[in-house]
């Protein structure tokens, strides 16, 4: 089967990518992933310029490749891996481009189950881990986001609950930026938060909650 290009980016709304990136999903989960390769064609054609329909700032971990988790081509997403997918100035510069030069209508802050960073965070914030100077300060990005663990639960759930509760600490400092905030009022941007689960390979996206 031979797949073209979709120039999607400019036209589609937020709601529709999201529902694109779902769907994509969907077909990753059922084993029918449509891209497992990409005509030479269509590279030529990207060659002349890009126009994701989405801007995904995800974790580096090797297991939890965005464009494989959402069935999506060569073009379709603009993404950025940083451990924790947390914030920082290199990762604004990038999310700026992407709003400002590549007008992504839809943003999605991805965790992922059992995130290394996030249980490195919790073990720092409240056991008092000590860590490596440069992965410390990636951590402090973190810590803001995670409160005291219920001793109730299982380490697992606590680690959930903590994926979660950084996701969405990215994504309101997204939101609510002077440029988040602007692009959303104009309408020309949608923000979500989701959570990769390995069991599954299923993505669950937190405005389904």
């Amino acid at each position: 089967m031979v797949h073209t290009h979709r120039n999607l980016g400019s036209i589609l709304t937020g709601d529709q990518a999201l529902n694109r990136l779902k769907d994509g999903n969907a077909r990753f989960v059922a084993g029918k992933a449509q891209f497992p390769t990409v005509q030479k064609d269509v590279l030529a054609m990207l060659a002349r310029g890009q126009a994701p329909f989405a801007t995904v700032l995800g974790c580096s971990d090797s297991r939890v490749p965005p464009e494989l988790l959402f069935d999506a081509s060569f073009g379709e997403l603009f993404v950025i891996r940083v451990a924790g997918n947390v914030l920082g100035p290199a990762i604004e510069g990038s999310l700026q481009y992407a709003g400002l030069y590549l007008r992504t209508p839809l943003f999605v802050v991805l965790g992922h189950q059992g995130c290394g960073a996030v249980e490195a965070a919790m073990a720092k914030k409240f056991e008092g881990a000590v860590h490596a100077s440069r992965i410390d300060r990636l951590l402090e990005e973190i810590e803001p986001a995670l409160e005291s663990p219920d001793p109730i639960l299982s380490d697992e759930q606590q680690l959930a609950i903590a994926v979660e509760a950084n996701v969405r600490h990215t994504l309101r400092k997204i939101l609510y930026s002077p440029e988040g905030e602007r692009r959303r009022k104009e309408g020309f941007m949608k923000a979500v938060g989701a959570v990769f689960e390995f069991h599954t390979g299923q993505v669950r996206f937190l405005e389904d909650d």
